[in-house]
């Protein structure tokens, strides 16, 4: 019985730690070969010289269990070594089938003490990041459709977080680039149908180096399942890299422990229609304020959907 993904190449970036080790282990499981993406910086913050250990720990862990994997220690927010990563794929597997854009850093600050860098550096390696590699992968896959005069096989799965939908007061770098991939995401999903390749991205929960702060009160269960576990999130990657997942394209999916939630995009909640040509301030004042004030106080668009699923 075949697997899955044998016979399929993949790209693992932030591939040494936390959810990008669970997704590229979970991918070589169900039979691809993988490039194991990081650039090894040891802090959260992107701070910290680069190592290549832990880009190689991880392919070291595919190779033990039987799998094909090959290290990659570049940084992704580079351009020309984002293309770097996806020719070394091309070299060594013939051809690159799979793309799992994961790299990331955080610098949290309140949007009245960020510093430029602070903006500067998580937009970098989150959204030009994520930009980067799939630049270099959607000109592989096109050149190989053009040249077959067919469409190829091509999956992007992007890693946003809920913190775009409802915000996150202490991040506004990370949930602007949250949001930026998100975007990303649905116009490479556009770009790309016509070529076979298909591009989704998940809003993941798990507990990782990255999450130790917004989960400090989970703590990890002494017995049993733990809900937040990254490895629970891996499954919903290797399925939407796989050829079960055609149909899929441009969606969005917050995953964690047992759930999988398909969010819908942004619906008219609300409509009003000026009884003149066109809007006055008393009217907007009429209509709106009384609207706004019967809503909870400080809720965002589509924020309720993302509380109810938290709480769920």
């Amino acid at each position: 019985m075949s697997l899955p993904l044998e016979g399929l190449s993949a790209i693992v970036t932030g591939a040494g730690r936390g959810l990008g080790r669970a997704e590229a282990l979970e991918l070589a499981r169900l039979g691809a070969a993988v490039v194991v993406n990081d650039f090894g910086q040891p802090g959260r913050d992107g701070s910290g010289a680069a190592s290549a250990g832990p880009a190689e720990q991880v392919a070291e862990e595919i190779r033990t269990a039987g799998g094909t994997a090959v290290p990659h220690t570049g940084d992704v927010a580079d351009f020309r070594q984002a293309g770097e990563l996806v020719r070394l794929a091309v070299e060594e597997f013939g051809k690159l089938d799979i793309l799992v854009n994961n790299a990331g850093i955080l610098r949290d600050r309140m949007v009245f003490s960020m510093t430029e860098d602070e903006w500067d550096s998580v937009i970098r390696v989150h959204l030009k990041g994520h930009f980067n590699t799939t630049r270099f992968a959607a000109a592989h896959w096109r050149e190989r459709s053009k040249a077959a005069g067919a469409a190829v096989y091509g999956r992007i799965v992007n890693t946003s977080s809920e913190a775009f939908v409802a915000g996150s007061a202490g991040q506004p770098n990370y949930a602007a680039a949250k949001g930026g991939i998100v975007g990303l995401t649905t116009s490479t999903a556009l770009a790309l149908a016509k070529y076979g390749v298909t591009a989704n991205v998940i809003c993941p929960r798990a507990r990782t180096r990255m999450t130790e702060d917004v989960f400090a009160d989970l703590r990890e269960p002494g017995e049993g399942l733990d809900p937040l576990a990254p490895a629970h999130v891996a499954p919903l990657v290797g399925y939407l890299a796989s050829p079960a997942a055609a149909g899929i394209n441009g969606q969005l999916l917050v995953v964690h422990g047992g759930m999988v939630a398909v969010l819908e995009r942004p619906r008219v909640a609300a409509k009003f229609d000026s009884k003149q040509e066109t809007f006055s301030y008393d009217e907007l004042d009429a209509l709106l304020t009384p609207h706004y004030a019967a809503r909870p106080r400080g809720e965002t668009f589509a924020a309720a959907e993302v509380l109810a699923l938290r709480r769920g």
